[in-house]
């Protein structure tokens, strides 16, 4: 099985710290109007809003990082790489389409929905049947990464639809989402170093 550089752990380790730290920072400078537990990530990237360049500046790096660790993640078979790289472009062409200030984008929400879709089913198209894979690359490690993306994307959707808590169900999926190429690079730099360690 081919070998996972070591800067993929810093690439997918920013993933998380880029995303999260975005939000953060940026709701802080939107400060107490905005609601994070009603309220989305894309208002805070919307035009007007006084922290619009740091979370647009937080997505175009969270796409970056993900285009750095699929071309990183050696191990994982083709599709799954494909699709986290895919799942990073769409989040640059996110941060290039903000919505507007006051009401929703048919691109903007469009573009991230195509992100959400590829960030949940490269789990398990990376995934290998070997079972002397990576735990990561593993089928029931994958197939239950993409499940809980789905699963929790789906609550995001249902709390869009009532108007209820949008701003936490988005928050969960994308956090998971930026999360897990960490996990499954980790998972095979510890494969690679259990195998060269002797017993």
């Amino acid at each position: 099985m081919r070998l996972v550089p070591t800067w993929a752990l810093l690439s997918s380790g920013s993933a998380p710290v880029v995303l999260i730290g975005g939000w953060l920072i940026a709701a802080h400078l939107e400060g107490p109007a905005y609601d994070p537990v009603t309220q989305t990530i894309s208002v805070l990237a919307a035009y007007g809003a006084r922290g619009f360049w740091v979370m647009t500046s937080a997505l175009a790096a969270l796409g970056v990082c993900h285009l750095c660790t699929a071309l990183g993640l050696r191990p994982a078979a083709l599709p799954g790489r494909l699709a986290l790289g895919a799942g990073g472009i769409t989040a640059v062409v996110v941060a290039l389409l903000p919505p507007p200030s006051s009401g929703g984008s048919l691109s903007h929400g469009t573009v991230a929905g195509i992100g959400f879709a590829f960030l949940a089913v490269w789990p398990v198209l990376a995934a290998h049947r070997s079972a002397t894979a990576p735990w990561g690359l593993r089928p029931v490690p994958a197939f239950t990464a993409t499940a809980v993306m789905l699963g929790s994307a789906a609550w995001f959707m249902i709390e869009m639809e009532q108007d209820g808590a949008a701003g936490v169900a988005e928050r969960l999926v994308t956090a998971i989402q930026s999360v897990w190429p960490f996990v499954v690079v980790a998972s095979c730099l510890w494969h690679r170093h259990r195998r060269t360690v002797p017993q």
